[in-house]
């Protein structure tokens, strides 16, 4: 198809050849004719689709935000030698990436790196590719786009940054008898109760005589009651933070957080003012990288109180840790921590982001001393706060 600079000299061109000719201006002809030669080559220079394979990777398909990913595409010349004018442009996100495209011999391949964009939290769509070809003069070109099944589209997901944390000791105790309702967590330590089979359970659990005597197969539930168990609050309401940094920072504190639990096989339940978003029981051995892709995922909200979260909580019996990430702005709802903080073991919040300049220092502690709340303005901030609180 013709480029707005092609219309143009089509127009001009036969403009110029229709007075020419009218007015006998040879000159006007000649340039006429001339404009449109150049349209009819051009169109001729792009007219036959060039014949290319396409293959694209992405390394790593998922990494932390800020670190790097690449994007390698590999070109195979599939018939004849390629013309000059190739280039390949690869959308990422709403960002196009535009790569010039040498000539290539039948047969040969040209492989094309780019570094593709982190610094943005979430799943990043990649594609679709595709190949336009121009003329010399930019009066035509050709686009090719390559669909799915020839490999031009992928995704790139781009997770919180984590730090290395220690787990938060919670002062839980073993329960030699085993608990008292049914809410401790799956585990091989103390037998609890017998439950109807369910699809995936172990074999070796089933108890026979009781499957024997009511007809339905039963299995042993154990449970480890013992087990640390961390339920983390994260708040996502966009008045809660001062700037975008700052909620990018929340989460990020949010996942180091519930990535030092769920690393050592702890039960992490993670939820915000809009609802649960992720509940691990620390038996699975991808718990860890699943809340990382969970919390990739997390977007700002427009609610107007994070009191939700903690009407959630009540409802639910929980011991353990409970850790409230927030920002330095808005804090309609966090009063609510206080209904609900006594029935956990340890209570910590984290506040990312710094004051404003007309605010006064916030202190270390809540007015009464129970609460610490840890001041988080980086990720050393947050390593070197989590550290002394582990130990305090």
């Amino acid at each position: 198809m013709l480029s707005p600079t092609g219309w143009g000299a089509l127009v001009g061109g036969a403009a110029l050849t229709g007075v020419g000719y009218g007015f006998g201006y040879t000159e006007a002809a000649v340039l006429g004719l001339a404009g449109l030669l150049a349209v009819a080559v051009a169109l001729l220079w792009t007219g036959r689709a060039p014949r290319l394979a396409v293959r694209r990777r992405v390394t790593p398909r998922k990494v932390a935000r800020g670190d790097r990913a690449e994007g390698t595409v590999v070109l195979t010349s599939a018939q004849g030698r390629t013309r000059r004018g190739l280039e390949l442009t690869d959308m990422c996100g709403d960002t196009p990436l535009t790569l010039h495209v040498p000539p290539l011999a039948q047969g040969a391949a040209h492989t094309v790196r780019y570094a593709l964009p982190t610094e943005r939290r979430g799943r990043i769509a990649l594609g679709p590719l595709r190949l336009e070809r121009t003329d010399p003069l930019g009066l035509a070109r050709r686009v090719r786009v390559f669909g799915p099944r020839e490999g031009g589209t992928d995704t790139l997901l781009v997770r919180p940054r984590v730090c290395l944390l220690p787990v938060l000791p919670s002062g839980t105790a073993h329960h030699m008898e085993g608990p008292t309702s049914d809410t401790a967590d799956e585990g091989s330590l103390t037998f609890h109760a017998l439950r109807e089979y369910v699809l995936g359970d172990d074999l070796r659990r089933v108890h026979w005589r009781s499957s024997a005597r009511t007809g339905t197969l039963m299995v042993k539930q154990l449970v480890d009651v013992s087990l640390p168990h961390t339920t983390l609050v994260l708040d996502t309401r966009a008045a809660a933070y001062r700037t975008e940094e700052d909620f990018e920072l929340a989460v990020d504190s949010a996942a180091s957080v519930a990535y030092a639990a769920a690393r050592s096989h702890f039960p992490v339940d993670v939820l915000s003012e809009t609802g649960p978003v992720l509940r691990t029981d620390g038996a699975g051995g991808n718990d860890a990288e699943a809340l990382l892709d969970r919390l990739a995922l997390v977007r700002r909200s427009a609610q107007a109180s994070a009191a939700g979260a903690f009407d959630e909580l009540e409802r639910s019996r929980r011991r353990g840790s409970l850790i409230v990430v927030t920002g330095t702005g808005d804090t309609t709802g966090l009063a609510a921590l206080e209904r609900v903080r006594r029935r956990f073991d340890r209570t910590v919040v984290l506040r990312t982001g710094a004051d404003a300049a007309d605010e006064p220092p916030q202190p270390h502690h809540s007015p009464g001393g129970e609460v610490p709340q840890l001041r988080i303005t980086g990720p050393d901030a947050l390593l070197a706060a989590w550290r002394r609180e582990a130990v305090r």
